[in-house]
């Protein structure tokens, strides 16, 4: 599924990637060249390091996610030999590189936006990686064959109008485990609440640490995709609610999760709630 890096121009006009004075073949050992390709794929999200040349060095966030991922790494396994990898939002390609590197047989980078699989096919094909990305949908991701051993589900959340539609499917692809990662605003602290309470009782919903989550109808950051916004307990309960078991919190947005009860009677949760049957 990885392209050869002789078919890297065409690949790169199919998604319409800027033509320039640098096409022709590849030379990922030529800094000059390679920092020219990376400012002609538009502007990086992920700050990846492509043989020396650094492809987001001004991000607002500094070092991103390399921030976040050298507090994720430690609870990943350093060999990944023979795993199956999904990354869902795989933007750039940084999660899906950092797996490839620890050695899994096969990873699967998908997103809908045609300048992030650009830049993510270009960053693999320079470090000499076979990763497959492929432009799909959270919504379908339920169609993708088979499940995987990590699923990577990284900063995407919050950017869906729909998220725990999207969620009940993304825990339908994990057979071992899920990495899930959001942006959290109000309240990080949690505590235990009943199972039930009286109609007329109000009063949890004053309390920051209920589990909620803030809809931006607008523009949150200067992105309107910015949709929904939990506070730590809501992105707790929601993965509760999909059915997960969160296993590990390795720093303050990110849970590490298995399927507990992502099935009932042989259903996934999703299939029971469009049945009319949950």
């Amino acid at each position: 599924m990885s392209i050869p890096l002789q078919d890297i121009a065409a690949e790169q006009s199919l998604h319409g990637a800027p033509k320039s004075a640098s096409a022709g073949p590849p030379r990922f050992s030529d800094r000059e060249w390679l920092a020219q390709r990376v400012g002609e794929l538009g502007e990086w999200f992920h700050n990846l390091d492509l043989n020396g040349v650094a492809t987001a060095p001004n991000h607002f966030l500094g070092d991103f996610p390399n921030v976040k991922w050298k507090h994720i790494e430690p609870a990943i396994p350093r060999d990944l030999t023979g795993a199956v990898v999904l990354d869902i939002g795989c933007n750039g390609g940084f999660y899906s590189i950092e797996m490839k590197r620890r050695g899994a047989e096969r990873v699967v980078g998908i997103d809908v936006d045609d300048r992030y699989l650009g830049q993510a096919r270009f960053a693999a094909q320079a470090l000499g990686l076979e990763i497959e990305f492929q432009k799909r949908s959270v919504y379908e991701v339920d169609s993708i064959p088979g499940q995987f051993d990590y699923v990577l589900f990284m900063g995407v959340l919050y950017h869906l109008r729909y998220p725990l539609y999207a969620l009940d499917k993304v825990v339908q692809k994990v057979a071992g485990k899920l990495v899930f990662q959001t942006m959290i605003r109000g309240s990080e602290d949690v505590r235990q609440w009943e199972d039930n309470y009286h109609f007329w009782e109000k009063k949890i919903f004053e309390d920051a640490r209920f589990p909620c989550a803030y809809f931006i109808e607008h523009r949150y950051a200067n992105d309107p995709t910015n949709w929904w916004v939990p506070n730590r307990a809501a992105a707790e309960a929601m993965l509760r609610s999909s059915g997960m078991k969160i296993v590990e919190h390795p720093e303050a947005e990110t849970w590490i999760c298995v399927p507990e009860r992502v099935q009932r009677d042989g259903h996934f949760i999703q299939e029971l709630e469009l049945n009319g049957t949950l």
